[in-house]
């Protein structure tokens, strides 16, 4: 027989199961397939983040001007600096024909002919419906890590429903935009 403790902890721990909402993994993925084959070598990074970004796994929502949501159940699946740099490496390489792209750090320049650091400033959901996306960066000529540009970009892209798993696929959608806007600068 069951004491009395025992079932009121028991009681208390299914009580408190069942009132805990399940967590929810996103992470951002590339546009397509990843270019195969050899091309110009292109390096991603460092990327950094805003703080806000970075200091939780949470996903954000601008709720207003001055307010920004974060909930526990809605996370990024791994470090979104990382992530951020592999897509936008993914998309890149696609965008310009190459296999051959890498992620900082890296252990040598041998073989690339460009390196792209970003500063991303903003990346979250906003009140309207969309998904934003400002970054500075810049692009150089390597080996001689000659700047080649030195550009800030906002993006807004629609979230096609509503939900954050909707706000995950726009936010990839965005990194892509993003790979465009550097792969045309690239192929001047």
């Amino acid at each position: 027989m069951t004491s009395l403790p025992h079932l009121l902890s028991a009681i208390l721990f299914l009580t408190l199961a069942s009132c805990s909402s399940p967590v929810n993994f996103y992470v951002l993925s590339p546009a397509g397939a990843p270019s195969t084959g050899d091309g110009p070598g292109i390096g991603v990074g460092p990327v950094t983040m805003a703080r806000y970004l970075t200091e939780r796994p949470a996903l954000v929502f601008q709720s207003s001007s001055n307010k920004m949501e974060l909930t526990d159940e809605h996370v990024w699946a791994g470090d979104l600096e990382h992530d951020f740099a592999r897509v936008l490496a993914s998309n890149l390489g696609r965008r310009l024909g190459t296999g051959n792209t890498r992620v900082y750090p890296w252990t040598s320049e041998e073989g690339m002919d460009h390196q792209v650091v970003v500063d991303v400033r903003q990346f979250h959901g906003t009140p309207d419906g969309a998904a934003v996306l400002e970054a500075s960066w810049r692009a150089y000529q390597l080996p001689e890590s000659r700047l080649l540009t030195s550009r800030s970009t906002i993006l807004r892209e629609p979230l096609e429903q509503d939900g954050f798993e909707a706000l995950a696929a726009a936010q990839s959608r965005l990194v892509d935009r993003l790979a465009r806007v550097i792969a045309t600068t690239l192929r001047q």
